[in-house]
């Protein structure tokens, strides 16, 4: 089985849960085919199409490499109506570091851009910082509960409630570095997911994706699923990037440290160390995001 196979033996098109949102048509060589839920209206979602992208690319590397480093750049918003194509370019296989590019297009044009690069495990080095402090996910409610209780129509339209669990733990700002939005997140797929790495850095991808935008608004309004107004800014993805340190399983719960540092220029930025419940540093992400005001509406 090569990685990312247990995804793909799912069948392929508007299917529900982790698994069926990975999941990919084989097209022919080195060419796939996927359906993505909405992030917004009609939008496809953007952690779904990067953790699609990089499942496609994963597809074509052999066994014994595991991904270490995905940057992309979203660049046109996905309709979800129709099926992205994801084509993967094998740009290098060396005998340590192998490298791949994926474009997903829709109708002839390229709505996302991923590079990827893969490696052999080797024996090294192993430092990292310890993990912050924060209460377990056992002690606080779920996500989706609350989001359910304050707006149950808002959160039938939220197709990764199928997918993932959810705990939020809330930092007030003015509580910590002056300027800094920070939040924590413990974030595990719902149900047991088969023993691929590779599937679960796709499921990492795929989760990366769903609060680190909002971080940098933070200052100015909470996340959706935590108020019930609506929305006073609008925040989309513009690039994101995972760096993956440590094996890991995303059935596991995850502690996601959350904090935006800098907004300015109709944009923010947004890092995310992710943890293990045993206190390993896993992943580092980043994502640059439009940050606007939402104007009034015109009588």
């Amino acid at each position: 089985m090569t990685p990312g196979e247990a995804v793909l033996d799912t069948v392929p098109g508007r299917a529900s849960g982790l698994l069926g949102f990975l999941s990919l048509e084989e097209l022919g060589d080195d060419l796939f085919r996927g359906w993505c839920h909405a992030g917004l209206p009609l939008r496809a979602f953007g952690g779904q199409v990067a953790a699609q992208a990089l499942t496609a690319a994963g597809r074509t590397v052999p066994e014994g490499r595991t991904v270490h480093s995905l940057h992309g750049y979203f660049l046109r918003a996905g309709d979800t109506r129709r099926p992205l194509d994801y084509a993967v370019q094998r740009v290098r296989d060396g005998g340590s570091y192998l490298a791949r590019q994926v474009s997903a297009s829709q109708d002839g044009q390229i709505v996302f851009t991923l590079s990827a690069s893969f490696k052999a495990a080797e024996d090294g080095w192993d430092r990292q910082i310890a993990m912050p402090t924060a209460s377990g996910p056992e002690e606080l409610p779920d996500l989706f509960g609350l989001w359910s209780d304050s707006a149950p129509g808002d959160l039938q339209q939220v197709c990764y409630a199928e997918a993932l669990e959810l705990r939020h733990i809330e930092v007030p700002p003015g509580q910590g570095t002056p300027g800094l939005t920070e939040q924590k997140l413990w974030i595990r797929a719902a149900g047991t997911l088969p023993d691929d790495p590779m599937l679960h850095a796709c499921a990492l991808a795929y989760a990366s994706d769903l609060f680190l935008a909002p971080t940098g608004a933070l200052d100015v309004e909470r996340p959706r699923a935590l108020r019930t107004e609506p929305s006073s800014v609008y925040v989309t993805s513009l690039d994101h990037a995972v760096w993956y340190h440590r094996p890991f399983r995303a059935d596991d719960w995850l502690l996601f440290a959350q904090r935006s540092p800098t907004a300015a220029d109709g944009r923010s930025l947004a890092f995310a160390d992710v943890w293990s419940g045993e206190g390993q540093l896993v992943a580092s992400v980043v994502q640059e995001s439009v940050l606007r005001q939402l104007r009034a509406a015109t009588p």
